[in-house]
């Protein structure tokens, strides 16, 4: 599903070199849940980028789906990203003038999904996180923790194969973090692939496999 191979990443600016993924390598199979936890300037939203296909490694292979993605161009990645990808973002990204329907649509609207199949999909994705009352709900209409939920079926409606998460329970209070948590058990246990990026260990915990980073390089990975 996922195999990256001695990933490293180097920012340059000017005469100066920062190595900020000093060669990386993790492999997610298909139905596993995986988080990655680490400090500020651990490198992990930096893995994250690379993951989600928002950024290449300077060296190292990435694999998704048994392909080898590391020198596609950006055309090629915009396309992973809306067919492969699930993105839940800690600061939700919806589009504020559109309603829960709209920003849950956009993903096939981008794919050129008809209509009919469109409506249909994005009601199921909706009602599948409790939130199919609200659909014609603006974001400034919903709580934190509704709009969160907007964001997992928008990242589900065009059934991804990988859900990647950044600290997706990062904006919200206990409970309506606990909420958005219990969601993300719930998809693991329908073997759906999940990554979460954070950096609070109960949230790491609730992983099947936890992998610490830490100044750009793996420091540890168990079993929970």
């Amino acid at each position: 599903m996922i195999d990256i191979r001695d990933v490293r990443k180097t920012y340059y600016m000017g005469d100066i070199e920062l190595e900020v993924l000093k060669g990386v390598s993790i492999k997610v199979e298909k139905g596993e849940f995986v988080s990655i936890i680490g400090p500020s300037g651990s490198g992990k939203s930096t893995l994250m980028n690379i993951l989600g296909c928002l950024d290449l490694p300077t060296k190292g292979e990435y694999y998704l789906d048994g392909k080898e993605i590391s020198t596609y161009d950006e055309n090629a990645l915009a396309n992973i990203r809306n067919e492969k990808i699930g993105f839940i973002f800690q600061k939700f990204n919806l589009l504020p003038k559109l309603n829960a329907f709209e920003n849950v649509e956009l993903p096939l609207i981008y794919r050129g999904v008809k209509l009919k199949e469109r409506k249909s999909r994005v009601e199921e994705a909706l009602n599948s996180v409790g939130l199919f009352d609200r659909m014609h709900h603006r974001p400034m209409e919903l709580s934190g923790g509704q709009q969160q939920r907007v964001a997992i079926a928008r990242a589900l409606v065009g059934d991804p194969s990988v859900l990647l998460a950044d600290e997706p329970t990062g904006n919200l209070d206990t409970k309506s973090g606990s909420e958005v948590l219990k969601i993300i058990d719930n998809l693991h246990n329908q073997e759906k692939t999940i990554l979460v990026i954070t950096h609070d260990i109960e949230v790491a915990e609730r992983a099947w496999m936890q992998i610490t980073i830490r100044d750009g390089l793996i420091q540890d990975r168990k079993v929970n």
